[in-house]
């Protein structure tokens, strides 16, 4: 399916989600959670919605509890047409570079959306390389319908994940801060070093080298 036209340029990002929710073509959001813990993996979804269903309680991540991220991650799971997610490992962030992990993870949702999408709007400056047009929406989480619910399922799912880890390495307190640099994570690595969900590049991780004693 061809895209058709948009909208004259320079339209609010918002505005795509009402242009395609009225059956131009389907759309989809990404958007990634943990670019910045010292711990864990980077996760992205990407999310086709239903033009005819309605998602109370669903927008940018950030600004939701935990437990109505999770309801809205029900919501969007039962009403969405598609949604996928992907995570690359600590090992992954390390090579890359966080920011390049966030896009691979991103193109990967993406690519395993069915149906395909007519166009992505992804969350950031930065859109991913996939086989469909991408467009990047800065902060938009908080701009799109879709991007947002882009944004809890990643975030949710992360969190689990992390909750997995925790039951692996329990003394770093990951069911608390989920992998970020917080006062207790700094002095837990202090203590035990770095566990295999840790991202050896990020400061604060890898031991400081001893100095020579001079």
């Amino acid at each position: 399916m061809s895209i058709p036209p948009f909208p004259a340029a320079g339209l609010d990002p918002a505005a795509f989600d009402e242009y395609f929710r009225a059956g131009a073509a389907p759309l989809a959001g990404t958007d990634e959670a943990g670019r910045g813990p010292l711990a864990g993996p980077v996760v992205a979804a990407a999310v086709i919605l239903d033009p005819a269903a309605d998602y109370p309680g669903v927008g940018d991540s950030k600004k939701l509890s935990p437990p109505a991220r999770e309801k809205a991650f029900d919501i969007i799971r039962e009403r969405a047409l598609a949604w996928a997610w992907a995570e690359l490992p600590a090992a992954e962030v390390d090579r890359l570079n966080p920011l390049q992990a966030a896009l691979a993870a991103m193109a990967r949702a993406v690519e395993d959306l069915n149906p395909r999408p007519a166009l992505v709007l992804a969350d950031g400056n930065c859109a991913p390389a996939t086989a469909m047009p991408a467009r990047a929406v800065v902060r938009g989480d908080g701009l799109s319908l879709s991007i947002g619910a882009a944004s809890i399922v990643a975030k949710v799912i992360r969190d689990r994940l992390m909750l997995e880890w925790h039951a692996l390495y329990p003394h770093y307190g990951f069911d608390r801060h989920k992998g970020y640099g917080t006062a207790e994570h700094l002095a837990a690595l202090r203590r035990h070093g770095p566990s295999p969900c840790h991202r050896l590049t990020f400061k604060g991780v890898k031991p400081e080298p001893e100095g020579l004693g001079f």
